[in-house]
């Protein structure tokens, strides 16, 4: 086993995996740029070191050498995914906790993951390989049938993905997806494929042992989407047959058994609500944002399994899952505005006391605009989904966060909604509330603004304004005090003085109010 363990990575899943290597007696290494230099994983670690970026493999290979670390765990996200990065950890002689270079090449690249899906008899939607240029994306659309979803073979996270309902959205779309791939993920690679309109999003948890043992630790339902990316994830799916189930497994486990997959990853499959079918979607080789709803259900801890597999150890006894778990993204972002992310010091937090909370942050932390806004994940578990939705609104009307905007109260409506009380929604829902005037589930609806601590020492001005050292309001980007940019009402200390509105803050050129 492992000694040292360096996390590469920030945030609530640097935290997570410190927890397991503490409990399991592995010494914790943390990374940490710059404006993380407060941050909590890096005050829960044994050690930290600070980097120029997640991103630079030289930094963090020195600081695995610095330390003393045997192994490095990238979590998600940043390197979680690169290749080149478990390359470069192998030839400096520091163990890559995850899945194979020739894995995450086989599987990185959502082309060469249909080709292998196809060779092994896993369904597919009707698609294309890479696409040369517009005239062969429209000429293959024609074929498909419309609506396609033109995507970039490298993307993820909903980036490079674009809905296209006709030829003219198509020709727009495709010079857009390609620019924005390849500065993204350095390949313009699009392809196309057929989009499902009434569509579930469900996904397989696969673990393996890179000698051909693959088991699937059942399925997630991550259906509740907006733009791409998830909202809330559960397990078991809800409304899915034991022989649809059964299917769905069996053909993950057929795609890890394939390549020998080893570590933990993800098969994801789209299933079309109209004809009862499901189709094969991309496979990620590292452990997801939404992993821990799958421990909650099977008593298994798979950071402690990639550790453990990682350090050469056999692969455990397939558990048995038992009740039901649901997850809820928290994030740092102002439905109001159009989810633009917040940016500030959160000025009291208060996290429910009986759900699982994956979090990064506390009262006084301060949230930069330079990282992806999540601040938690809120997991709760129940014997049955009735009782799991009744203990996520529990836990969800138990949280405070307090300083800047959120998607707190966004997420207590969604989950209220009675579509997802019944379960088994498809992934167009949140858009299609839109422009509902029976509900609030988007900023273009009326909204309850997240609360705020009464705190007298503060004043508002409004969004796109900033305070200048010399008390007027001027125009800027960034202040002394704060990040500004346009996501809403804004707080800034003022003193003794109190509340304060936006016709009492002066414009630029007044004097300065004591």
């Amino acid at each position: 086993m492992f000694r040292k363990v360096l996390i590469a990575n920030r945030g609530a899943i640097a935290c997570r995996i410190i927890r397991t290597l503490r409990r399991i007696g592995i010494g914790s290494v943390a990374v940490y740029a710059e404006p993380d230099r407060h941050s909590l994983h890096v005050r829960q670690a044994d050690e930290a070191v600070k980097v120029e970026s997640y991103l630079s493999v030289p930094c963090l290979l020195q600081a695995a050498r610095q330390t003393g670390s045997e192994a490095i765990h990238p979590g998600y996200g940043f390197l979680s995914e690169n290749a080149a990065f478990a390359d470069a950890c192998a030839a400096a002689g520091i163990v890559f906790i995850g899945p194979t270079p020739a894995h995450m090449r086989d599987f990185g690249l959502k082309h060469t993951a249909r080709r292998i899906a196809s060779e092994n008899d896993a369904p597919l939607l009707p698609g294309t390989e890479l696409l040369d240029s517009v005239e062969e994306a429209l000429t293959a659309a024609a074929t498909i049938g419309y609506p396609v979803m033109l995507k970039s073979t490298a993307g993820g996270g909903g980036i490079g993905m674009r809905l296209c309902g006709s030829p003219a959205e198509l020709r727009e779309a495709y010079g857009a997806v390609q620019h924005l791939s390849q500065a993204s993920f350095g390949t313009a690679g699009p392809y196309l494929e057929r989009f499902v309109v009434n569509a579930r999003h469900i996904e397989v948890q696969i673990f393996g042992d890179g000698a051909g043992r693959v088991m699937a630790l059942g399925e997630r339902d991550c259906s509740v989407q907006r733009r791409n990316q998830k909202v809330i994830e559960e397990t078991p799916a809800p409304g899915l047959d034991d022989e649809a189930r059964a299917r769905l497994l069996a053909t993950a486990v057929r795609l890890g058994e394939a390549v020998n997959y080893q570590s933990a990853g993800t098969v994801e499959f789209i299933y079309d609500r109209d004809t009862a079918r499901f189709y094969f979607l991309e496979v990620n080789t590292r452990l997801q944002v939404e992993h821990g709803v799958t421990e909650e259900v099977t008593g298994v801890d798979l950071v402690e399994w990639m550790v453990r597999q990682a350090a050469g150890a056999p692969l455990a006894n397939q558990p048995t899952p038992c009740g039901h778990s649901i997850q809820v993204r928290l994030y740092a972002e102002d439905p109001a505005k159009n989810f633009q992310p917040s940016a500030g010091k959160l000025s009291h937090v208060a996290w429910p006391s009986d759900a699982r909370v994956e979090t990064w942050v506390e009262s006084g932390t301060e949230i930069t605009p330079y990282f992806d806004p999540m601040l938690a994940k809120i997991l709760v578990r129940g014997a049955t989904r009735q009782e799991a939705l009744q203990k996520l609104r529990a836990a969800l009307a138990a949280a405070g966060i307090y300083g800047v905007e959120t998607n707190l109260e966004y997420l207590r409506q969604v989950i209220a909604h009675p579509a997802v009380e019944a379960g088994g929604i498809a992934t167009s829902f949140l858009g299609s509330r839109r422009h509902s005037s029976a509900t609030s589930l988007t900023g273009a609806m009326p909204w309850k603004c997240s609360k705020r601590a009464p705190r007298p020492r503060c004043r508002i001005i409004p969004a796109g304004w900033a305070i200048g050292t010399w008390g007027c309001r001027r125009p800027a980007l960034w202040t002394r005090f704060r990040f500004a940019w346009p996501i809403g009402w804004w707080a800034i200390r003022k003193g003794p003085r109190g509340w304060r509105s936006r016709s009492q803050v002066p414009p630029c050129g007044s004097p300065a109010t004591p």
